[in-house]
């Protein structure tokens, strides 16, 4: 006699049964950990790299093993399977290391606060202090464009690989047709949601004291600013939806599964040499060939149209307090060094003079590490004359997790460090 099938009613209570007998899924990142090692011998460095390499971890600092040497400061988010195996391993191995967060999915909700207990205002009242994601931050660029446009003008300088505009905001008084230009942008990495944080702040502080402050009404007089909030859009957007800890773009590469390319290796300036890797699962992957990240492409293509006009090139990052210049892919002193490094110190000086926070100088090569493909050697390069990249606040506490409690005060120094960037810029000094 066949079997009778199972009555559909029956169905949904199976089903509940099933999922029932399966352990709750944890969250993404509980129990992962960020630790940090100092390499004290040639021994312990050629250990930590092959472990690195091996486990496939996830560096936080330097970007690449290939950056690690002893003495180096290294940073790196363990997955809880992985610290359990190896941090036995390096204590067998007489290597000390630090815990620096010891639960990850904590600290990320720790960041934003809870979010979804947190209604967000309308645009009058946006709030420059919590962090925003790429649809908050679009919303805001349009609301600016419709209620500034004595001051404002909004453009898109083309499309990202998954087909989002690329943004940027033209600050300025439209006195004369022709202006020096100081170009602006956050977010080249996607993780380093401090970046577009500034990059927002620093429009709000334009616009709100254009009247009542001097500097910045010469400022805004005398000059245009190009700000992009958010360069790396999909990776950025993606860091919100799917991996907190996402750097790269997200173009898909034929060969292998492994998504994006790092868009601050990806520009014409000594492509994929020392600082940069061929793989694309890499972080510091420098992509198939230069610009091949629309990204990287439209905003090139712009600054090349424009570089007679644009004379300061100013890029955001995070985190590790310096105030970095050319040349990153070599060492090697630029010819404009006096005029570059005058204006480097008197910035750091300024940032210091808000809350004692200092922050290291010099160029990129000998105060970071060597990395080739870089944005702002391809700016110095194609002629703007100051290029500078900053990597904001802090050097290892927080990491990318700076709380928001820390935007204001960050945006406040790293605010007076750009506008003596830009008064150096308006003397005669190139």
């Amino acid at each position: 006699m066949p079997l009778s099938p199972r009555p559909a009613a029956l169905l949904p209570l199976c089903l509940l049964c099933l999922q029932a007998a399966l352990p709750p899924r944890r969250p993404r990142y509980a129990g992962d950990k960020v630790i940090r090692v100092v390499p004290e011998s040639e021994r312990e460095t050629q250990i930590l790299k092959a472990a690195f390499n091996r486990l496939k971890v996830d560096l936080w600092q330097p970007s690449s093993t290939f950056h690690i040497s002893e003495g180096t400061v290294i940073d790196v988010r363990l997955p809880q399977n992985t610290s359990r195996s190896l941090l036995p391993y390096l204590q067998q191995a007489n290597i000390h290391y630090t815990i620096l967060i010891s639960d990850l999915q904590k600290a990320i909700e720790n960041q934003t606060g809870q979010r979804a207990s947190r209604h967000r205002r309308s645009l009058p009242e946006y709030n420059y202090e919590v962090y925003h994601s790429l649809e908050e931050i679009e919303e805001w660029m349009y609301y600016l464009n419709k209620t500034h446009s004595d001051l404002v003008h909004m453009f898109s300088v083309g499309k990202s690989y998954e087909g989002r505009p690329l943004y940027v905001l033209k600050l300025g008084k439209r006195s004369r047709p022709y202006k020096k230009a100081v170009w602006i942008d956050c977010g080249i990495h996607a993780r380093e949601w401090i970046s577009p944080a500034f990059c927002q702040w620093f429009v709000k502080e334009a616009l709100q004291t254009y009247q009542t402050d001097p500097a910045m009404k010469k400022m805004l007089t005398q000059l245009y600013f190009y700000v992009m909030p958010v360069f790396n859009v999909d990776g950025y957007h993606y860091s919100w939806t799917n991996d907190r800890f996402w750097r790269k773009t997200r173009s898909k590469n034929s060969r292998f599964w492994c998504h994006g390319v790092d868009a601050n290796r990806n520009w014409k300036v000594k492509w994929c040499d020392e600082g940069a890797s061929l793989h694309p699962c890499d972080d510091t992957y420098c992509g198939p060939f230069p610009e091949s990240e629309p990204e990287v492409k439209a905003v090139a293509h712009f600054l090349r149209k424009h570089r007679k006009q644009i004379k300061a090139y100013l890029s955001f990052h995070a985190y590790a307090q310096m105030l970095l210049y050319p040349y990153s892919y070599k060492y090697a002193t630029i010819p404009n060094f006096s005029c570059v490094e005058s204006a480097a110190y008197n910035a750091v000086n300024a940032l210091q003079s808000a809350y004692g926070v200092r922050y290291r100088y010099g160029p990129a090569s000998s105060t970071l590490y060597v990395s080739s493909g870089s944005s702002m050697d391809w700016a110095y390069k194609n002629g703007i004359p100051y290029a500078f990249a900053f990597e904001l606040r802090d050097t290892g506490h927080f990491g990318f997790l700076l709380p928001e409690t820390l935007i204001r005060p960050t945006c406040t120094e790293t605010m007076l460090a750009v506008k003596n960037i830009t008064f150096h810029l308006l003397k005669k000094c190139h």
